[in-house]
């Protein structure tokens, strides 16, 4: 699946992988491919730009660390970033429930009167 058909739903996906815990973007990249059984498999350069966007947002915060010689940047989700991804869940099950309703081979029978 591509960034392009991901777009308004990256930066939900993005904070949910993090509501798990702190990771560093590489890992960030692999969560995403691991809970999707890879179908998302997104560059760096999807991923990277979006994270800063969520940063300035103020729903994730970012440290500098270095391990094994390399700095690398760890992310995590901050309090407002758990209250969105709570609001972007309820948003989404909504928007799955109608569509589906719509989309439905054999939707339940309606009268009308």
């Amino acid at each position: 699946m591509n960034a392009q058909a991901l777009h308004g739903h990256l930066d939900s996906l993005l904070l949910a992988v993090l509501e798990r815990g702190a990771l560093h973007g590489y890992a960030i990249i692999e969560a995403l491919r691991a809970r999707s059984d890879g179908r998302l498999d997104l560059p760096t350069g999807t991923v990277y730009p979006a994270l800063r966007r969520l940063e300035r947002a103020g729903h994730v915060a970012s440290v500098w660390s270095t391990v094994n010689g390399r700095e690398r940047r760890t992310y995590e989700l901050t309090d407002a970033g758990r209250r969105t991804l709570a609001e972007q869940r309820a948003g989404w099950r909504e928007f799955t429930a109608t569509v589906g309703r719509v989309l439905d081979a054999n939707p339940p029978s309606t009268t009308s009167g």
